[in-house]
């Protein structure tokens, strides 16, 4: 036998599982750095419930700091808007690559779509033929007020809108902060194995058959699998797009 080649094998494949067991460990440390990056804000038991339950921060999701003052709005709902509407058809469809750039967006449909500049894009809930945006208020999104651009072949066709007037608003109350908000859909909500995408504060309520509705402070948690969970932002009650309002409990 030649021992002078058995042991240089040998030396190479301890070697090799050497880096083999390296490689793994570094994938371990940078899993969990990304989970104490991303989690940071959460109490360290909620971060092992989230382990227990396979529910995570999508990567590169930090949870907002902000807790500012919010009000509640009231607001009318114009009876020709969206709700009671069919789509208003382009005469020309314009290209579908302005929505991505709201100067140009504003430039091309301003004098079509009334208060175009009120309304901001969100991709996050738009598809492959309706783009949404929400109309701003404070510098915050309504949740429930939208303007959809309906666009077919590379092309805008049409466009649905929510046109409202704002009436009042109620008395500034500081929001509960986005851990406290998560940790609660972790304990009670949210299903094993959820993906959290994104967070974010603004303004949402329920819909009446009525012209005069009333929006409150909420944070809308999203997840991988498109559910949207609505949190009011002072009560704590939790919300989604098919069911009631009810208890978070977060006080």
């Amino acid at each position: 036998m030649d021992w002078g080649r058995a042991k240089s094998v040998l030396i190479f494949s301890f070697l090799l599982l050497n880096l083999l067991l390296g490689y793994q460990l570094w994938l371990d440390i940078r899993e969990q750095r990304n989970v104490n990056v991303n989690s940071a804000e959460l109490p360290q038991d909620k971060v092992l419930l989230m382990q227990q339950k396979g529910i995570s921060l999508r990567d590169n999701l930090h949870l907002p700091l902000e807790t500012p003052e919010l009000r509640d709005i009231t607001y009318l709902l114009h009876s020709d808007s969206r709700k009671n509407a069919e789509p208003i058809m382009l005469e020309t469809p314009v290209d579908s690559r302005i929505i991505f750039t709201q100067s140009e967006l504003v430039k091309t449909l301003g004098n079509i779509i009334p208060e175009l500049n009120q309304y901001v894009y969100d991709s996050l809930v738009s598809d492959a033929g309706v783009s949404v945006f929400h109309r701003m208020t404070e510098g915050r999104p309504m949740f429930d007020v939208k303007l959809e651009l309906h666009h077919s072949f590379q092309k805008i066709t049409g466009y649905q809108q929510d046109r409202i007037e704002i009436l009042s608003t109620g008395e500034a109350k500081q929001v509960l902060p986005a851990a406290k908000v998560i940790t609660s859909l972790i304990e009670t909500y949210l299903p094993n194995g959820s993906v959290i995408t994104d967070i974010q504060l603004g303004y949402h309520g329920q819909i009446f058959d009525s012209e005069r509705q009333v929006s409150t402070p909420s944070w809308r948690v999203m997840l991988e699998d498109g559910q949207i969970y609505y949190v009011h932002a002072i009560s704590g009650e939790v919300a989604t797009d098919e069911e009631q309002v009810e208890t978070a409990g977060l006080r």
